[in-house]
């Protein structure tokens, strides 16, 4: 049976590729919010805009109005809460715009959720049994995963070698912190107030459209036009990556297959340290770029190591046994096909970025999709 997501944070880059999974591959429709601050993008989903079942509402997850107007004109079955900042630099050199959007929009969702779902328990008393919140957050909110000996504000037992659902929080950064502060909220909602809740924990994605300032996407993008890739510190800094398809296929399995009240871990299996991804990049680089490029020297001469961030995590690995036994997810690409995708994506799409790179993206706000 189709239902209506309201997925906020759509235009995003995860939020993106589950609208785009949605359109393409279900007959749900979609409502995607996004607030459009520099990290959305509507060309992120030119693809989907035309399609009658997708519907777009530029607004601010804090703005309680607008959250009420739009669940009061599109009737959401399933909720999919994936608008936040999200980059750790970012958050340490401005922690206040974290909090406001991941915690205080946060609950702002929440209680526009809530006051919703206690309306569709009077009106249509099947419906309400079927609405779910789906709030998607990120494997930092358990700190670091460092192996014995390493440098590390907080430490797992030796025994635990990977993050599961039942381990301790112990966020590093301002991103972190916010993020773990609104995984709370949506638990208390769930616990105090019986509001149907879902939580998924992601480690690193990666895929197209992915905003150049992050790791993967900048190293790319550098390489190609012969710019150096920095690498903070000594490069061991392990992540786990998973594909951004892949994340937006176990998104939708579990807002629609999930048990309430649960959390889900959602990870690649695919621990690489900094160095490694940027090293493959520089390998893939070399092979697919063109040989018009004005760059021909090697990708990996123009690794640098720059000074180290503050309170660097060392280690992040997820446990996925859950999700995989429970719903029978697993990823469907490895790092390697994953990653050869996505140079070739940007090879490919250079539009796209060009656009995002010199800021004339930004200008594309509205008629689009709405």
């Amino acid at each position: 049976m189709a239902k209506t997501f309201l997925i906020t944070g759509g235009a995003g880059f995860i939020g993106s590729a589950v609208v785009r999974e949605l359109i393409a591959n279900s007959e749900h429709r979609v409502v995607n919010i996004d607030k459009l601050t520099y990290a959305g993008n509507l060309a992120s989903l030119a693809e989907v805009a035309d399609s009658e079942r997708y519907h777009f509402v530029q607004a601010d997850i804090c703005d309680a109005r607008a959250m009420q107007q739009a669940f009061e004109q599109h009737r959401p079955d399933i909720v999919m809460h994936l608008a936040a900042e999200s980059h750790v630099d970012r958050s340490i050199d401005g922690p206040a715009a974290f909090i406001q959007t991941n915690v205080v929009g946060t609950s702002v969702l929440l209680e526009v959720a809530r006051a919703y779902w206690l309306q569709l328990r009077e009106s249509a008393p099947e419906r309400a049994a079927g609405f779910r919140f789906h709030h998607v957050s990120t494997d930092e909110v358990y700190g670091d995963l460092a192996e014995e000996g390493a440098s590390s504000s907080f430490q797992l037992p030796a025994s635990s070698s990977l993050f599961t659902e039942k381990t301790p929080y112990a966020p590093s950064s301002p991103y972190s912190a916010s993020k773990a502060g609104s995984d709370h909220l949506v638990r208390a909602w769930q616990h105090t107030f019986g509001l149907p809740t879902l939580i998924t924990n992601c480690s690193n994605n990666y895929g197209p459209y992915h905003f150049p300032e992050k790791l993967i996407p900048l190293m790319i993008l550098n390489a190609l036009a012969g710019k150096p890739l920095p690498v903070y510190g000594d490069g061991q800094h392990i992540r786990d990556w998973l594909y951004v398809e892949d994340h937006a296929r176990a998104l939708i399995q579990v807002a629609t297959e999930g048990r309430v009240g649960e959390t889900y871990n959602i990870g690649g299996r695919n621990e690489k340290t900094n160095l490694e991804v940027v090293e493959t990049i520089c390998t893939l680089v070399d092979k697919l770029r063109p040989d018009s490029s004005s760059f021909q020297l090697p990708a990996s001469s123009l690794i640098t190591f720059v000074k180290d961030r503050p309170g660097h995590d060392r280690r992040y690995a997820i446990d996925a046994g859950k999700i995989e036994c429970e719903l029978g997810w697993v990823p469907r690409e490895t790092f390697e096909s994953g990653l050869r995708k996505t140079v070739q994506w940007y090879l490919d799409n250079r539009a796209w970025w060009q656009r995002v790179q010199d800021g004339s993206y930004q200008g594309e706000r509205l008629g689009v999709g709405s």
